[in-house]
């Protein structure tokens, strides 16, 4: 569960336009390839045997999101917000897929310097390439997970709010060690000790009717589906907190789940071998990820603006 490999559909959008994606290469030296001196998005298209279109999720919110990380490095590249939503438009029209789909846009440095470095002699390029992908974690079965022993990375030392290539190491090693131990997931914590996210997306958890959720400062990554998911909340008069966390929480809580573009609405069941609440999904986790698919398959007319749709 969690580890995907697949094809990546025909073509690529690199060098500044559509390529096969077998021509989509770099040099052997690409500063990035050695350092991870980048930054990258992930966005998802539903695709609609009825209507043959793909629906792409909150696509002008995920492109905010990619502008606004390189920014946090002090970077830039050619291309505006507003570019990079045509070309993504028009690269799945190119692909015109038949399933859901995953969009891997990203920006990376690439000169040949031998020494990590963000300089103007380093400079950034914009690629972007698509694959096929169904459910990253379960949705249907509850995940099963553990504290990882690895601490999430602190905003002061790679800075959290942006999807920096390099610091994913840190995710890595927690899906890794979860992995090793028989579990699905892992759960960080911050340096301060507090909950943080998932290896690679956020989590809510459930008290006594209120949705929780850890603050945007306890060094998470100011996720899309987060932030949906919130305004979900406020719109179905589900009481939601942003704040702080600590460990034993999970422990007494009655439903968790994790969020995220590749992880979507996964409910978990267990947390340290500790059964949550009933060890079923929960009745707010189900209202809120059935509301979740409703959204990105185009049967809730109330958050159509957060769809962009291309037909294939």
């Amino acid at each position: 569960m969690g580890h995907l490999q697949t094809n990546a559909l025909p073509y690529a959008f690199f060098q500044g336009k559509i390529v096969p994606v077998e021509k989509a290469q770099v040099n052997i030296q690409t500063n990035a390839l050695q350092y991870g001196t980048g930054i990258f998005g992930g966005i998802r298209g539903y695709y609609s045997k009825k209507g043959k279109y793909i629906s792409i999720f909150r696509l002008n919110d995920h492109m905010a999101r990619f502008v606004n990380s390189l920014k946090i490095l002090g970077e830039s590249i050619e291309y505006s917000k507003e570019d990079l939503i045509n070309i993504t438009m028009k690269l799945m029209k190119k692909n015109s897929p038949q399933t859901d789909t995953y969009i891997r846009p990203f920006a990376y440095a690439g000169s040949l310097s031998l020494t990590p470095n963000l300089e103007r002699d380093n400079p950034f390029y914009f690629a972007e390439y698509m694959i096929p992908l169904g459910n990253y974690l379960s949705i249907d079965k509850g995940v099963k997970v553990c504290v990882s022993s690895w601490r999430r990375i602190s905003d002061n030392a790679i800075p959290s709010r942006a999807k920096i290539s390099g610091g994913y190491i840190n995710s890595a090693l927690a899906k890794k060690e979860a992995n090793q131990n028989g579990f699905d997931e892992a759960i960080f914590l911050n340096e301060a000790g507090n909950v943080a996210e998932g290896s690679a997306m956020n989590l809510f958890i459930v008290r006594d009717g209120v949705l929780i959720t850890p603050s945007k400062t306890d060094d998470v990554l100011e996720g899309i589906t987060r932030r949906s998911i919130i305004q979900f909340a406020k719109d179905l008069n589900i009481p939601v907190e942003e704040r702080t966390i600590d460990r034993s929480e999970l422990y007494i809580a009655d439903e968790a789940f994790f969020c995220g573009t590749g992880a979507q609405v996964a409910w978990i069941s267990e947390i340290d071998h500790r059964k949550v609440g009933t060890g079923r999904r929960g009745k707010i986790t189900g209202t809120i990820q059935d509301l979740f698919f409703k959204v990105v398959r185009g049967e809730e007319d109330k958050y159509e603006s957060w769809r962009t749709i291309i037909t294939v």
